[in-house]
């Protein structure tokens, strides 16, 4: 198909189908507009669509943004100890209009772009100054001016009213900035009159939403209204907050996504006093995916409506942390559909954790992702290898990671090292271990892993120290029982053995491998790319979201 397109003089279509692949690899986009003009015109949108998801030091795009200010603006900019000088006088595309993802809380990125040019600058979080006003009121009103229409926005009301105000009155007189929205994010809730006024807006002008994030601290009607104008949602988070009323939930059942809606996230939210989940789930007719995350009040009453259900609860993700009573029948009626699971720590008592870990052995066979978090007694270890072995070549993505303040650290991350190697799939999509790791039981696990293939795999060595003082010491004379760094160098760049690379030492904040500049080079000569701790690993709740 590709080489009739070339020779149909389809050539920009294929190469648009290129840079679709590569849209959310930044560096690659970058090397794209390098290669001709077709693949420079074609690869920017993509890579101006949300510039400030893209992690960076300096956020220098602000400056192209702010090409398009006039005059007086750009004067006032030099007034506040800006060189206005280093401000582009113009630009190759229209770049503010490529814009399709917005967080309202850029005043953050705002911040660091003028310290970067004022070093006298210091952010204030809670006092805006003039010039990151000036620059946050100014960029809306150049995206708007110049055609943008956002794809996802979130709304973080929270953020400085002074930032705020004049901002909502702008959307608010320009509403086609916001009409095409299909993932809207609406967290914390504010008295401001124009917040209000902005949600009344988004509820009586944007119908097209697909995915909507709800983080309230209390029940809010506007969180129902918003559900009901929408004509083809289909994914709906609830985060951080104590769970909507029945009256909100039941927005769910009444309006049009019940035939439409295929995905609902429920993340540390509160299920208390909540009582029609059978009435709700029942009439959810296009319902796909189930994800509980570590909520709270899962009792007997929220397990039992859960099975009174007479459709198939399609249970997807179930992460824990705290004891869950009649947990079993939630797992009975799931077990055909569960394919992550997680434990943050095992607080039930051995008995019912005993069953509760054979009941997953002998009914989840297709779990994908498995956190294995803060465990206490090697019994839990070795019925967690009983599970990773059951699973078998299901198992993509497999996170370790112990609370290195118990007492038992040291002795239970030696016991994962000598011997997960042995049971793991043969290839992996990810692996996280934050452990205690000595150079021995490190070397024991590479030795028995070395037929296994990762792609992602990220390590964070847990450097136990009693004392300040102790800290130093050891850092200066580098503490060779537990320096891995050569082993990972041995082991995985030789074999080739992983396709991305993250480890950090957690010794006091001070180690990261992206950092080592010489090291990563090192890397990079074998195909390995090494990132940073922080981008590599994986945080559930995104994962989650962005896999269904």
């Amino acid at each position: 198909m590709a080489c009739s397109k070339i020779f149909s003089g389809d050539l920009p279509e294929l190469t648009s189908e290129i840079i679709e692949y590569f849209r959310y690899d930044f560096s690659t986009l970058y090397s794209c507009i390098l290669v001709n003009r077709l693949f420079c015109r074609v690869a920017i949108p993509s890579l101006w669509e949300d510039p400030f998801s893209i992690t960076t030091e300096n956020y220098n795009f602000i400056n192209i943004y702010l090409s398009n200010l006039n005059d007086d603006d750009k004067t006032k900019l030099n007034e506040y100890g800006i060189d206005k000088n280093l401000i582009p006088s113009n630009t190759l595309f229209n770049y503010p209009n490529y814009i399709k993802s917005l967080n309202i809380q850029i005043n953050y990125y705002i911040e660091l772009w003028v310290k970067n040019f004022n070093n006298n600058y210091s952010i204030k979080y809670t006092f805006p100054s003039n010039s990151t006003i000036l620059i946050y009121k100014s960029l809306f009103k150049i995206f708007i001016e110049n055609g943008a229409t956002l794809h996802t926005f979130d709304v973080i009301s929270y953020v400085h009213h002074e930032y705020l105000n004049e901002t909502f009155e702008l959307i608010l007189k320009n509403p086609n900035f916001i009409r095409n929205i299909k993932n809207l994010k609406l967290q914390g809730i504010t008295n401001l009159p124009k917040f209000n006024s902005l949600l009344s807006l988004l509820n009586s002008n944007c119908n097209l939403i697909s995915t909507l994030h709800f983080q309230f601290n209390d029940d809010l009607l506007i969180s129902s209204s918003i559900i009901n104008s929408q004509k083809n949602l289909k994914k709906i988070l609830y985060k951080y907050n104590d769970f909507p009323s029945n009256y909100s939930l039941l927005s769910l059942k009444d309006s049009n996504c019940s035939n439409t809606l295929k995905t609902i996230i429920f993340h540390e939210t509160d299920f208390k006093d909540i009582n029609i989940l059978k009435e709700v789930f029942e009439q959810l007719n296009c319902l796909e995916s189930i994800h509980i995350l570590y909520c709270r009040s899962l009792n007997s009453h929220f397990i039992q409506q859960i099975v009174n259900i007479t459709k198939p609860f399609k249970l997807r993700s179930l992460f824990l942390n705290e004891p869950i009573e009649s947990l079993q029948l939630l797992i009975q009626k799931s077990n055909n559909y569960l394919e992550n699971i997680g434990f943050r720590t095992f607080i039930i008592n051995d008995q019912n954790n005993r069953q509760l870990v054979e009941k997953i052995l002998s009914n989840c066979r297709k779990i994908n992702f498995f956190d294995f978090s803060y465990i206490h007694t090697s019994d839990h270890i070795y019925q967690t290898f009983d599970l990773i072995k059951n699973v078998g070549q299901n198992l993509n993505y497999l996170s370790i990671e112990f609370d290195f303040t118990h007492t038992n650290t040291i002795k239970l991350s030696s016991i994962i090292l000598k011997k997960l190697g042995q049971i793991l799939p043969l290839k992996l999509e990810y692996l996280k271990l934050s452990l205690v790791i000595y150079t021995t039981d490190f070397k024991t696990f590479l030795d028995n892993s070395q037929n296994i293939f990762i792609k992602k795999l990220v390590i964070k060595n847990i450097i136990l120290q009693s004392n300040l003082f102790e800290k130093i010491k050891k850092f200066v004379i580098k503490n060779t029982n537990q320096d891995i760094l050569p082993y990972i160098e041995e082991y995985i760049i030789k074999k080739k053995r992983v396709k991305y690379l993250a480890f950090k030492e957690d010794y006091m904040g001070l180690r990261d491998l992206f950092l080592l500049k010489d090291q990563v080079k090192k890397f990079e000569l074998y195909d390995i790319k090494v990132q940073k701790y922080d981008d590599l690993n994986i945080y559930l709740y995104k994962y989650i979201e962005e896999t269904y």
